[in-house]
């Protein structure tokens, strides 16, 4: 058939590789995108060559996809990234409910929260709000993926899951995971996902950062299932037992409010409130 022809052609397949190239591309800028991206790590890390890079740059910087700034040369999001993701929202704008709750806990810890949600294998901070104490640590950026068994807010959401499901995220991840973090371990790792489920938070030392810890909570949607995480990380100093203790109800507090406007937000009744958690 003249169409099947046509889509197994060297100038289809080759308009193929452009496309996922380009897309490559702007996701290594989406996780880089607060301090920017310069050409030789870009082309690196995509295992490119670099006039192929610099050349795709081009085109997705004419068609305002990528800026590149004048003073450090680094790219970010365009402004049409920014336009087509207002067009993509779903109706119901998880970051939007959950952000006037997250905006007021960061005032009241005075500590720097991270909302994240799942997306397959991955993790993805949607949402950061810094606070004011001058020990935060700025750990995640907005948009960046990384694998869903690193992290509070990603073992938070692995512990809603059922044991099927962990073992196939486990094994899946399993070499990523190792490669950009040494320290895992997929044993610690189930002792902090049944550790989770007792307590009804994570806690857990940070894999980047061996001086940190951070300790977070799933929020649920009216059916139940887990709608994205909300967590908190610092240095060891800001999060003594005594200082945890004092954390938890009030993040306790805002998921239960969050739980709350989404259901209201379709029309339905909010989840059963979660079981009491244990301060360990």
């Amino acid at each position: 058939m003249p169409e099947l022809a046509a889509a197994r052609s060297p100038a289809s397949a080759a308009g193929t590789q452009t496309i996922q190239r380009a897309a490559q591309l702007l996701r290594l800028i989406t996780a880089h995108n607060r301090i920017g991206i310069r050409l030789v790590e870009l082309y690196r890390k995509a295992g490119l060559e670099r006039p192929t890079a610099h050349r795709i740059l081009q085109g997705l910087i004419a068609e305002r996809l990528v800026r590149q700034d004048v003073e450090t040369r680094r790219y970010h999001l365009g402004a049409l990234v920014y336009e087509m993701g207002l067009a993509a929202a779903p109706p119901l704008s998880l970051r939007d409910i959950c952000w006037p709750h997250m905006k007021r806990l960061a005032q009241a810890t005075g500590d720097t929260l991270y909302l994240t949600v799942r997306s397959g294998l991955d993790s993805v901070c949607v949402g950061r709000t810094a606070g004011v104490h001058s020990l935060r640590l700025l750990v995640h950026d907005v948009g960046r993926h990384r694998p869903l068994n690193v992290g509070a807010g990603g073992i938070a959401l692995m512990a809603t899951l059922d044991d099927e499901e962990i073992e196939r995220l486990c094994r899946a991840n399993a070499e990523r995971t190792l490669r950009k973090n040494p320290r895992y371990s997929e044993s610690a790792l189930l002792r902090d996902i049944a550790r989770t489920r007792q307590r009804g938070y994570s806690f857990i030392q940070v894999l980047e950062s061996p001086t940190a810890f951070s300790l977070g909570m799933a929020m649920r949607y009216p059916d139940g299932h887990a709608a994205a995480a909300i967590s908190w990380t610092g240095p060891a100093e800001r999060l003594d037992g005594r200082r945890t203790a004092d954390l938890l109800p009030v993040m306790a507090d805002s998921v239960r409010a969050i739980e709350i406007d989404l259901a209201r937000e379709v029309g339905c009744a909010p989840p059963p409130p979660a079981q009491p958690f244990q301060v360990q």
